[in-house]
């Protein structure tokens, strides 16, 4: 799990990277929540995706979002942190260009950056949103979403309502062509104080699903 260094938008940007164990290895990159409520790439939900993507034989990036422990530059309300997302993902292809596919993962504000961000990549073939903030932003710039994925929600969440994250799944669901995934996991705040290893059962079975050989999506 080396340290990296790396050039953003607005200078150095801060990451671990776990390199491909081998040719041709998936790439996932993984964004932290928002910068102004503490989160950083050392948050642990984002450990814990960063931990599943690399010991599945990806090639693995979690970073810091400008002004973020020793990323350079200051928050930039979102639009910053998107490009700093494209930066991130450029730098990881730069060493890796032989990734046959990508998937982001992000949780709250992060979901929200990769989410715009697979809009703008058409090789992220899936994505994993953990607690994405959409009561709080208007995600309708999902259309369409062009890859399948999993919203993993916290149904005691009082931060992301959870009825704003099943009105947005149904949506989604609407759209050809892709399959959207659903998991309310009970109890669960927005932070899965209680409720983080039954979180990630959630992830690991949909990337089991995923990943399996004779899965339909593609």
């Amino acid at each position: 799990m080396p340290s990296v260094i790396f050039p953003g938008p607005e200078g150095r940007l801060e990451g671990r990277f776990s390199p491909p164990p081998r040719p041709r290895a998936p790439v996932a990159m993984i964004l932290h929540p928002h910068p102004e409520g503490g989160g950083t790439m050392n948050d642990r939900i984002v450990q814990r995706l960063y931990k599943t993507f690399a010991d599945r034989g990806f090639a693995t990036l979690r970073f810091n979002f400008r002004g973020v422990g020793r990323s350079q530059g200051s928050f930039d309300s979102g639009v910053g942190e998107l490009s700093d997302a494209a930066s991130a993902l450029d730098w990881v292809q730069s060493i890796h260009p032989e990734a046959q596919s990508t998937w982001i993962a992000g949780y709250s504000f992060g979901a929200l950056i990769g989410m715009q961000l697979l809009m703008r990549r058409p090789e992220v073939r899936g994505f994993i949103s953990v607690a994405p903030p959409a009561n709080m932003y208007d995600f309708s710039f999902l259309a369409p979403c062009p890859a399948s994925g999993i919203f993993v929600q916290g149904a005691a969440d009082t931060v992301v309502q959870p009825g704003a994250v099943v009105k947005l799944v149904d949506k989604l669901r609407t759209q050809k062509h892709i399959t959207i995934h659903h998991e309310e996991i009970p109890r669960a705040n927005h932070f899965f104080e209680n409720e983080l290893d039954e979180m990630m059962r959630a992830v690991d079975n949909y990337l089991d699903f995923r990943l399996s050989p004779d899965c339909p999506i593609k």
